[in-house]
């Protein structure tokens, strides 16, 4: 399925009535009670683990979700209650295989790859590890099975049903030669009719009537390691400041309040932004790269927003490293200039546009795209529709797709909470006063840092 389509909704929809059907017979056929609970293995991405612990979470609260993350004593822990408990298990791809003796006893009722082409080549320990896995079902999601070579759908059959298209150098005789090399339409004709019936694949242009014109949707990504212990570490100090402060002394020292909450957030989405030798990893960079590089295969065009036009010059270079064609627009960009960038985009094949959320927000006509990334929240959210109404507007006329962005346990799931307060309250009120950092109480502000309330889903 394509984008936006909701592969992985459906894949937690089979566990769950899976998950409950056999719940149903196991509890009338083991005494034992718990032992008979079924596990089902979901492995993804990296930068994908927590958003599907969040939807798994979100869709299916009665079905226990393990996640086989962090360090090694924390992974082996989460197999062993997903294998005396049941539920699902989340794993990375890099984290299965270095794991995998840790799967040998163990049997799934169920397997789940998501972004399947990971195990493109069949060569790779990745795609080994996936494929010893003892699961009595498989699935495999993705929204190109092909990307370079016809051998890479071999190889998610090999994972699905090993032998259906014969052994690797049988297959790469009889079909990927003679339709790669000799156009041969009869092979084409009757691989087709073989893999057919167990590829269920969607476009958005031929479901376009069931679909609303516009899907949100946030994905979460995790900070860990040395990312984590800088933004903790900051929280803390920022934290000791403010206990020692009276509400006057508060207000009158709130421009560099606002300064310290800006670097929290830039922790957030790179500490290559606030420390100039961090050389560590960046969850929400991975994350976003995660998503421009299926929306890019899958023949869409992009909208990428950041209020930090830093945190942009960093992601255009990792685009540019990947090959990724991409336009660039702030603050300094001149009116003439925008102007042809946007018409530029509009017609012709360029994938990304990195564009400064104050600079963009407004004012611009970008249909040809139908992704829209924002990186990093920002408090109001009137400026972030105005952004993504760059591509969604009279003209557009595909599903316009658009992904939130926001760092797990940060102050960046506070800061949506809060805002979806005052729109709330907003709403009540025509006319009324809309949030943003200024506004914040020194109670308020405790209550973000320290995390008093739980959660966060919509922005």
């Amino acid at each position: 399925d394509d984008m936006g389509l909701g592969k992985t909704l459906q894949a937690i929809a089979f566990l769950l009535a899976d998950w409950k059907e056999k719940d149903r017979e196991e509890a009338g056929q083991n005494a034992a009670g718990q032992e008979g609970k079924r596990r089902y293995l979901v492995v993804c991405p990296a930068s994908l683990v927590y958003n599907w612990k969040s939807e798994l979470e979100r869709f299916a609260p009665d079905l226990p979700v393990w996640l086989a993350a962090g360090s090694r004593p924390e992974r082996e822990q989460a197999l062993g209650a997903a294998e005396g408990t049941g539920g699902v298990l989340v794993t990375s791809y890099d984290l299965l295989r270095r794991d995998i003796e840790l799967y040998e006893d163990l049997e799934f009722a169920a397997q789940i790859i998501d972004e399947a082409q990971f195990i493109k080549n069949h060569a790779t320990q990745v795609a080994r590890a996936v494929k010893t896995v003892k699961a009595g079902f498989r699935l495999a999601l993705t929204g190109t099975p092909v990307e370079n070579r016809l051998s890479e759908l071999w190889s998610i059959f090999d994972y699905l049903m090993p032998g259906y298209l014969f052994g690797y150098a049988r297959f790469r005789e009889e079909f990927e030669a003679p339709v790669v090399n000799g156009k041969d339409e009869e092979a084409a004709g009757r691989l087709q009719k073989m893999v057919r019936p167990f590829i269920l694949r969607r476009l958005k242009q031929d479901v376009l009537s069931d679909l609303p014109d516009k899907i949100e949707k946030n994905m979460y990504a995790a900070m860990e390691g040395e990312q984590r212990q800088l933004y903790n570490a900051h929280v803390q100090r920022l934290v000791m400041l403010l206990s020692r402060q009276s509400e006057k002394e508060f207000q009158t020292a709130k421009i560099r309040i606002l300064a310290e909450l800006t670097k929290l957030r830039q922790l957030c989405c790179d500490p290559a932004l606030l420390l100039e030798g961090y050389r560590g990893e960046s969850a929400k960079t991975q994350l976003c790269l995660e998503l421009i590089r299926g929306a890019v295969e899958g023949g869409h065009k992009v909208l990428l927003f950041s209020q930090f036009t830093s945190m942009l010059e960093r992601l255009k270079e990792a685009l540019a490293g990947e090959g990724i064609r991409f336009y660039s627009l702030d603050g300094s960009t001149p009116k003439a200039r925008r102007l042809q960038l946007v018409d530029a985009f509009n017609r012709d094949g360029t994938q990304v546009f990195c564009i400064s959320l104050r600079a963009g927000g407004t004012g611009l006509n970008l249909t040809g795209a139908d992704i829209v990334i924002h990186f990093d929240p920002w408090w109001n959210v009137a400026v972030q529709n105005q952004a993504t109404d760059r591509a969604h507007r009279i003209g557009q006329r595909n599903v316009v797709t658009v992904y939130r962005l926001i760092t797990r346990d940060t102050i960046e799931e506070k800061i949506i909470q809060l805002q979806e307060r005052k729109s709330r309250l907003a709403e009540q009120i025509l006319g009324g006063e809309e949030m943003g950092p200024a506004a914040l109480t020194k109670e308020t502000l405790m209550e973000i840092l320290e995390g008093r309330e739980k959660g966060g889903e919509e922005r």
